[in-house]
């Protein structure tokens, strides 16, 4: 009796942890060109602890990636594709990296992002 009730309290904390932690699927806009831009975006995604899946699309620049949410979060791997050089929603690349590119994947980056205190009255 005692080992049926263990085993009960065991798949119901197993169960309740596995409500908690799982995947998520986020979808997030990264600056790039080509297909070597793909390759690189998605093994800088990979590489971040907890992401299993990275596909990027070339024709819309975004990001899907499927990563488990006790591991990680989108702003690490938005970090880690900025680190090889694409600008992404939350994190631009350092200059000095962007400039290593091949010119194939030299994106436009005049398009700067809005100032967020534009437009508040202080």
């Amino acid at each position: 009796m005692k080992t049926k009730v263990l085993s009960l309290v065991v798949m119901f904390v197993f169960g309740t942890f596995m409500v908690f932690a799982g995947n998520k699927t986020k979808k997030f806009e990264v600056k790039g060109n080509c297909g070597m831009c793909e390759k690189r975006i998605e093994k800088a995604a990979l590489s971040v602890d907890g992401v299993s899946k990275a596909d990027w699309d070339k024709e819309t620049k975004k990001l899907e990636v499927v990563f488990d949410d006790s591991k990680t979060d989108v702003h690490k791997v938005q970090m880690a594709v900025a680190k090889v050089g694409h600008d992404t929603e939350m994190h631009k690349a350092k200059d000095e990296v962007y400039n290593e590119l091949p010119s194939c994947c030299k994106y436009d980056r005049t398009a700067e992002k809005a100032d967020p205190h534009a437009g508040h009255k202080h």
